[in-house]
């Protein structure tokens, strides 16, 4: 059995997704696919669906009845992906932003390199953002200040949502216990799995906005963010994290 498994959820990429699966399952690595499809109006699903037909035994769709957020979607892939053996899990997006060319290099760093979870980082190097306004540059490169400071993590992609965890990793994790839905869920999970004391590295990669469909960004994420790194912490620090 293949041993890595790619999670990308979906809502409305209609225009992204036959490209993404194809680029993903042409790497010269082996990977499936697990696409969580929030019952996309656009009729992603469908899609999925007939690609099925040509990748079998290889793409994997889990459709849920309404838009529910990006960490309840990556929960239940985890679950799913942990049921089915899988020894490393990946997260990615479908708008081609996370390049399907890097998923090696994540696995690389986690398979033969001392990673137990390996982050795809747009700021280890620098800033590697293409195509992204500066506003959305810094909210995002000061978030990640803002997440090091708070809870001691020496993270510089705290909101990276393109990574792969070893199978232990998630194991150890009670996804049960997970609370964010945005991008705090990014930072909850790589917070988790630092209190945990796994091995956390990141790798360069160079992240470009999608071209095709709608951001899925909302002020209510970024509140959520900004106060949830605050919660974790707190959690930590009276032990009921």
């Amino acid at each position: 059995m293949n041993d890595c498994i790619v999670i990308i959820p979906t809502y409305n990429e209609i225009e992204n997704i036959e490209s993404i699966i194809r680029a993903v399952l042409s790497q010269h690595k082996l990977f499936h696919v697990l696409i969580i499809d929030d019952n996309s109006p656009d009729y992603t699903a469908d899609k999925v669906v007939l690609l099925q037909k040509e990748f079998e035994g290889r793409l994997f769709l889990e459709k849920r009845e309404k838009k529910s957020g990006l960490g309840t979607a990556y929960v239940h892939g985890f679950k799913w992906a942990l049921r089915h053996q899988y020894e490393f899990i990946f997260e990615m997006d479908a708008d081609f932003s996370h390049d399907p060319k890097d998923l090696e290099k994540l696995y690389n760093a986690c398979h033969f390199g001392d990673a137990d979870l390996a982050i795809g980082s747009r700021y280890v190097t620098g800033v590697n953002v293409v195509n992204w306004p500066l506003s959305r540059v810094l909210l995002s490169y000061f978030a990640s200040v803002y997440v090091r400071w708070v809870t001691g993590m020496k993270i510089h992609d705290a909101t990276a949502g393109f990574v792969c965890y070893k199978r232990k990793v998630l194991e150890e994790i009670n996804l049960d216990k997970i609370r964010f839905v945005g991008y705090a869920f990014q930072i909850e999970m790589k917070y988790r799995t630092y209190c945990k004391k796994f091995e956390i590295v990141e790798v360069p990669i160079i992240f470009t906005d999608r071209t095709k469909g709608q951001s899925k960004m909302s002020n209510s994420i970024i509140v959520e963010a900004v106060f949830g790194v605050i919660a974790l912490r707190l959690k930590k620090m009276i032990n009921t994290l």
